[in-house]
This record gives structure tokens, sequence and C-alpha cells, in this order.
């Protein structure tokens, strides 16, 4: 199903591992706060639905002491990570290949369904959504992260970070048919959906809430991974994208200047 998942290439490189572990290392502590609202039963049962390396799963089955956690994923080496890192979870938290397109799980089945950093990287987000609240027990709740790139700001430099990306991720999402500014569109989707109880957050993952060195690392990963393809897909050249992504990082590094990525978080809940 390669047209379902245009970014395959990104997702099994090394640097998403990176990636998503600092990723959760910035988001979480702050995410974990809006996990706490949900009035979930004593043992619950939850979904993380594209869950890759198994960073937010892990963290949920620690949240959730009682709660049985599935992973889904369709890489099997990230898949094969997350057994190997948390197999002293394996009790009640496994992993399994499954498309989050068509899950082939019974309807109504968990209390809690998670998508973290996923639906702004396929197409037909919302069929995803669709299938996710399917599998949402009535009373269950759908928590969401959708990405969009026109929420991440950088102090004034020689390059011109507002432009990049404001341009880059347009092309790039027309050439992958997907949406990399999901995030603005999400909340529309849930309420189609006939979700109750919508909800929309932001992570601010910035220098005076993350340590540098680990809100660095996550443009580092993005550099390493996606630098190529930009190059391939969009008007900037692969050099122009990693030197737009090294004026990130110095930004990022340098005590005396300034960077903000908020990242939407949503929820629902199913009637």
């Amino acid at each position: 199903m390669a047209d379902l998942n245009p970014q395959a290439k990104q997702m099994a490189d090394e640097s998403m591992v990176r990636g998503l572990r600092a990723q959760a290392a910035a988001i979480w502590p702050q995410e974990v706060e809006l996990f706490r609202r949900y009035r979930l039963p004593d043992r619950p049962a939850i979904l993380d639905a594209g869950c890759g390396t198994g960073e937010g799963s892990s963290r949920l089955a620690h949240l959730y002491p009682e709660a049985r956690v599935l992973g889904v994923d369709i890489i099997d080496a990230h898949l094969q990570l997350a057994r190997n890192r948390y197999a002293e979870l394996a009790s009640r938290l496994a992993f399994e290949h499954r498309s989050i397109f068509e899950l082939e799980l019974p309807a109504s089945s968990f209390d809690l369904v998670v998508c973290r950093h996923v639906i702004h990287s396929i197409p037909r987000a919302d069929a995803v959504l669709t299938e996710l609240a399917r599998v949402t027990k009535s009373g269950g709740y759908l928590h969401v992260i959708a990405e969009d790139y026109g929420m991440l700001h950088f102090q004034s430099g020689g390059l011109d970070l507002r432009e990049f990306w404001c341009n880059a991720p347009a092309s790039f999402a027309r050439k992958t048919n997907t949406d990399l500014f999901v995030g603005r569109n999400t909340f529309a989707m849930l309420l189609a959906l006939g979700l109750s109880n919508v909800t929309v957050d932001y992570v601010v993952v910035d220098p005076t809430r993350v340590p540098r060195e680990t809100m660095a690392s996550i443009f580092e990963a993005w550099r390493d991974g996606y630098a190529e393809s930009i190059g391939e897909l969009t008007d900037y050249s692969e050099d122009a994208a990693r030197a737009h992504f090294d004026q990130m990082i110095a930004i990022v590094k340098d005590p005396g200047s300034y960077a903000v990525w908020f990242v939407p978080v949503l929820s629902g809940q199913r009637s």
C-alpha cells in the first residue's frame, strides 16, 4: 500500500527513531496533563495507532498501570524495536502489524484511542479518523496529535525560515497527497464524525519549556530524514534544505535566540 504511505522511506530511516524519541521527550511532559482529563475505567483498553517505536505506547502503559495497551504500525523494524525496548511491559503492552486505514479489530473495542504524529504524513486523514472512531467505545476518547507545519516560528536570521515553512510543506504535500497543515483542519473532521466534547489544545515546544538540546535534536532528525526528499519534491535543493535546517538548529541551540513549535492536540468523545 505504497500510495497510503508516501513517506515510507523517511519513516523507515534511522533518523525517524531519533526524531520520535526527541519528540516524545519534548511533548509528553505537557501532553500527559491532557490525558489526565479523560475519565477512563480502572482497567482501560488503549490503542496507540501508528505507534512507531513505542515511545507513546510505553508512556501510556506507565501512566495507566492497570491498562492493556496495543500499539499498531506497519513498519516491522519499529515494532520489533518497541518489543525489545519495552519487554518488561509485555504482559500488558503488545505491538502488532496493522494498517490504521483498516485495523481489522472489532468495533467499540477501546476506551482510549491515541494517534500521534501520523495523520499529517498520510493521505485520507479523514478515513483514518473514521476508522479510529469506529474502534472507540461509546463514552471513550479519541486523542490525536495533528501536526501543522505552519505553526513553526523562528527568530529572524540569514535565511527566510518563515518562507521555508510556508512553501516547502505546501509543495511536499501536493506531491505526496498529504496535508502538512492538517492540525488546523482536524477539529472539523472530529465534529463531522459526531464526536462530542471536542477540544483543541497546544503543546508548546520552545526553549523555555524544553531543553535546547532536546528541541534541536528534533530538527536534526528532520534534516537527516527529509532534506533529500525536500530536494526532490519542492523548489528547495537538498543543500538548501539542509542549510535551512542548520539555521533552525543554530537558533535553537543559541541561548540568546528563540524558536517555537506549536503542536495541536485534539480530542473528542464518542457518543
